[in-house]
């Protein structure tokens, strides 16, 4: 997400470049002081806007231009019909079809032969299993290399032919044939190169919609620029090309923004889909290609336009206007291509050495792959502007507005940064704080203290840097954060006086959680009567899911006492009362017996944490004596614990005839006599 930040604030930098670019005065003027930028970016960029506004002058005679050019290219035209005869007329079309037929037939030929060549390659075991390398034999050697073989083959049988109209127009078209399969075949060898898994079906839809598309685009290109050569507009006339070269242009920049519009679902598929395993490891830079995958094909649009309205004003230099558009599509696909290759280069080779590199060392592998996108992106603006005919270096170093821009887009870029780490940091050391140990079977687990407050720290640090990252680019943008900061603390100071049993709840909750009373999992009762298995805990309450099922959410402030029943051990505690006839040694005897079945148990005793501790009689009253024992279990196994001794304590009293239970008598009700 940095980076594309980081691209669209260099973007808005190339716009005021453009906008305010000084044109070249008339006339001397005495120079004045450059004006003192305020306000930050945003002041810079209205300052930008004002100047631009007031130097923009539009040329208000631009139809005049072009009736003019059309009326000299009309003249041009018939000074061309009238010096040539009809017996010229046969030589030219004669020249003209020898030239085209020696360019078909090369580029016939030599594709016969590519296509064998590659046929041949296919069927080799190392090209079999390898789909990808055969599909790029499929365009290079059928396509690439005969368009790039014929046009020295067809400039050598120019050599023969003496200069004229119909050999201009024949190189011109071999030219344009050739330069528009060249340039087709390697768009298509690029995006070959994602044909794989995921991205199949969109790169099928590429090849499919794009080869004609392409090569109009590619020959209309090249034959424009062939046109406004000096050695053709001197046989045809410098009006007439250069006619010819703006209609050509303006034809392929409306096939190039219809290809653009048809193509930017299955572009926007190979930007976006990833491996399932990086969707879920990097999100935010999941979000971020969703996001750039629905806008990519908004910023080639708006060059294309601006190609279109400079060809259609620039006059003689209308061929330069698609060469630079041209480049620019270059250029675009270059660098994603480069930044595939870098995310390829710079992940881990598999999921196993994933997990084997540390933390940290990934850590610094993101911080690299991070500073390496955004010096792309960096030099993708240069050379973007250099193409264009400036340069974001020399405007950002050359005069105050520049200066100021820079400087600003420097501290938003470096707030930016340091955030991201700051969060990237904390959040490894987090994360691994929570995770358990690898390779490690007796290794310590995180405690429930631990997986309780490090998520509610983890949501606290996230929120503090959003606050101050937003706070000083705001400042650094011109806006006065001054008001904002103090609206804020007049506003937090009204919340804290309105809301005392909220801040009781923050504070009271923020000590039970430092004092490690309570953690999920727990088994607690509280004293306003509530008792369950704590499910989770936030800053102000306590949720609890009672024996039930049911949900209780209890606010920290209204806490007072808390019975914690899952630490360390508990007790299983026994109070048996039996007959006076009953024989006390032999009901020890079988309490004893039955603690002892209770240890052999397998399933039972991975509850206990000793023997059965029995204390003898523990007192006597009307209805018999009591013997009292006890087991100490882990938290929670004493209710098994205590269920499975009464169950065979009472079996056992069953079987035997000298102990019996006790029973409650009631005292008789003695009747009173009148």
């Amino acid at each position: 997400m940095l980076r594309y930040l980081a691209t669209l604030l260099l973007g808005c930098l190339l716009s005021t470049h453009l906008l305010a670019a000084d044109p070249a005065p008339a006339e001397e003027q005495p120079a004045e002081p450059e004006a003192v930028l305020q306000g930050g970016l945003l002041g810079a960029l209205a300052d930008g806007l004002d100047s631009a506004a007031q130097e923009l002058d539009l040329d208000a005679h631009l139809v005049d231009a072009w009736r003019l050019r059309t009326d000299r290219a009309a003249k041009e035209m018939e000074r061309l019909v009238d010096r040539h005869s009809a017996g010229d007329s046969l030589q030219l079309a004669g020249d003209f079809m020898l030239l085209t037929l020696a360019w078909a037939a090369c580029f016939a030929l030599l594709t016969t032969l590519g296509r064998w060549v590659a046929r041949r390659a296919a069927g080799t075991p190392w090209l079999r299993a390898r789909k990808r390398a055969s599909s790029l034999l499929g365009y290079l050697l059928p396509y690439t290399l005969p368009a790039l073989a014929s046009l020295p083959l067809t400039l050598y049988a120019s050599r023969f032919l003496d200069p004229s109209v119909a050999r201009a127009l024949g190189l011109s078209l071999a030219y344009a044939t050739s330069s528009g399969l060249f340039s087709t075949s390697i768009i298509l060898c690029l995006v070959t190169l994602f044909d794989a898994g995921h991205k199949r079906a969109a790169v099928a839809v590429i090849k499919r919609l794009a080869p004609r598309p392409l090569f109009l685009i590619g020959f209309l290109a090249a034959w424009s620029d062939a046109l406004t050569s000096p050695q053709i507009a001197r046989q045809l006339g410098g009006n007439i090309t250069a006619s010819i070269a703006v209609a050509t242009g303006l034809i392929a920049t409306f096939i190039f923004a219809s290809l653009v519009i048809r193509l930017r679902r299955p572009v926007a598929q190979l930007i976006r889909n990833r491996a399932f395993k990086d969707r879920q490891q990097h999100r935010a830079v999941q979000e971020t290609l969703r996001i750039f995958s629905l806008l990519w094909y908004l910023p080639i649009l708006l060059m294309i336009l601006v190609s279109a309205i400079h060809l259609v004003g620039a006059g003689a230099e209308s061929h330069k206007a698609l060469q630079n558009a041209l480049l620019t599509t270059v250029l675009l696909v270059s660098t994603v291509f480069l930044s595939t290759l870098l995310q390829h280069l710079l992940a881990p080779g598999d999921a196993d050495a994933a997990q084997r590199v540390r933390p940290y060392k990934e850590l610094l592998r993101s911080l690299a792959h991070a500073l390496l996108r955004i010096a792309m992106a960096v030099a993708f603006i240069e050379l973007l502007g250099r193409i264009w005919g400036f340069s974001v270096i020399d405007f950002a170093l050359s005069n105050s507005l520049g200066q100021a821009i820079s400087n600003s887009l420097s501290s938003i870029g470096l707030i930016l940064l340091v955030t991201w780490l700051l969060w990237v940091v904390l959040d490894t050391a987090i994360q691994e704080a929570l995770k358990p140990p690898a390779g490690r079977r007796a290794a310590r687990q995180p405690s429930t203290r631990v997986r309780t407050i490090l998520p509610m720290l983890r949501n606290a640090i996230k929120v503090v840097l959003v606050v101050i990252c937003t706070i000083t680019t705001m400042a650094n943008l011109g806006i006065n954060v001054a008001p904002l900061l103090a609206g804020a603390g007049v506003i937090g100071l009204a919340i804290g006086f309105g809301s005392q049993q909220l801040v009781q709840d923050v504070i009271t909750g923020l000590f039970i959680l430092i004092e490690d009373t309570i953690s999920i999992g727990d088994w607690v009762v509280l004293d306003s009567g509530h008792a369950g298995t704590v499910e989770s805990l936030t800053i102000r309450t306590l949720r609890l899911r009672d024996g039930k099922g049911f949900v209780h959410s209890v606010p920290f402030g209204q806490i007072k006492a808390v019975t914690n029943q899952s630490r360390q051990f508990a007790y299983a505690f026994f109070s048996v009362q039996f007959t006076y006839d009953s024989d006390v040694d032999e009901s020890l005897a079988l309490i004893h017996e039955v603690g002892q079945s209770i240890s052999d148990d397998p399933l039972l005793r991975i509850n206990l944490q000793g023997p059965l501790q029995v204390f003898g009689v523990d007192r006597m009253d009307l209805n018999g004596f009591v013997l009292t024992a006890q087991f100490r279990t882990i938290s929670g196994g004493q209710y098994a614990v205590s269920r499975a001794f009464n169950e065979r304590l009472k079996k056992r009293v069953d079987q035997t005839e000298h102990v019996s239970f006790a029973q409650v008598y009631p005292m008789p009700v003695r009747s009173v006599s009148a």
